[in-house]
Order: structure tokens, then sequence, then C-alpha cells
């Protein structure tokens, strides 16, 4: 099977961005942005994916979709949700950084994560540099932001993780980002990016 044909199939099989599996319709506002950052931060710790995608979709059912209205819950009503979603292990902790991390978005960048983008300058390092500057958004988070958010910020592109980067190689696929840019149009590569990871986490 060609490279192009194996990209198709793995898109076919595997291609759901872990947002759209949260139900984040990401688009480059602030309330999805913002809870794609959520996200991130529940996908950094050493905990099933699935639980962190309950958990972002627990968190926006219980009306913590902006910076404030997490800032404004409590830290109970954070903990509430996390465990409706089974997220326990980490849920203290986790409220916690949710918290602080709304409230530093407030703060620095009015809540609103674009104008993180326009401090970075369009430097793809720098955004990733100021993301990990919140609470529990590590390399890690930083680059499932990165991988997910390309097809919004184009300056982000290519975005291949580690993760998918091994699973590629494993897929005879290329093993850089630029060789697994060229076998998919740029809307398709968040899509590429995220099945690539599923195929790595389902071995």
């Amino acid at each position: 099977m060609s490279p192009p044909a194996r990209v198709e199939r793995l898109l076919e099989e595997y291609g759901r961005t872990y947002a759209e599996e949260a139900g984040i319709r990401l688009r480059n506002t602030p309330s999805p942005l913002y809870r794609l950052l959520t996200l991130c931060l529940l996908l950094s710790v050493r905990i099933k994916a699935g639980l962190a995608v309950s958990a972002a979709r627990e968190l926006s059912h219980a009306g913590s979709r902006t910076p404030r209205a997490m800032a404004d819950a409590s830290w109970h009503d954070r903990v509430d949700a996390l465990g409706r979603a089974r997220y326990r292990r980490y849920d203290e902790s986790t409220a916690t950084a949710l918290g602080d991390g709304a409230r530093l978005l407030q703060d620095r960048y009015r809540g609103d994560l674009r104008r993180l983008r326009e401090e970075a300058g369009g430097d793809p390092e720098r955004i990733r540099g100021l993301l990990r500057e919140f609470p529990r958004i590590g390399p890690v988070g930083a680059d499932i932001f990165s991988r997910e958010a390309q097809g919004v910020w184009p300056e982000l592109r290519p975005a291949f993780d580690t993760r998918g980067r091994h699973a590629a190689a494993g897929l005879h696929l290329p093993k850089t980002p630029g060789g697994l840019a060229r076998l998919v149009t740029g809307d398709d590569l968040p899509r590429l990016a995220a099945a690539l990871v599923r195929v790595e986490l389902a071995e």
C-alpha cells in the first residue's frame, strides 16, 4: 500500500481530533481555544486519554467554557465535575491547576489566548513557551495544543509530536513533520496528527 493510501485509511479509521471528541468545535475564538487549553491540561497527566476527554466534556457541561467561568466556579465544583467523569486520581490537584490557569489567562491575556498568539509574534516555539507558563502545561501539553490548534493557527504547522512521529515510522510513513505534511492538505493536519497518536496509544 502506498503512503497516500495508508494515510487515507488512517484518517478514515482514526482521524478524529481529541478536541472533536471532547465536543469542541475548534475555531479561532476565545471559548473554543480555552476549552482546548483545558483539554490539554487534562491530557498532560498519566491518565487514559478517554478519561481526560470525558472530564473536558463534563467541565464544559458544568458551564466552565471560559476562563472567567472556570475561575468563578468553586474548587469543590471543579472536583465534583472531574469526579463525575471518573477523573479521580488527580482531581484535587487538577481542580487547583484549572483555577490557577484560568486566573492567569484572565489577568495576563484578558481571557483570550489570541493575545498569547499575538505576544508570540507568530513564532511556534514562543507560542509553546508561553503555553508552558500555565499550570500543568509542560512540553507534552504544549505539543498537544500545537497539533490540535494547527488547523486554526497556521504558524504551528506542521505539528507532529514524538508519539505521532514514532507511529509514522512504524507505518512506513515519513518520520519528519515536513514529510508527513506533504501527504495531506493543511486542513487535515490536525486529523493526521491525532490519528498517529491514537495508533501509537493503541499499541
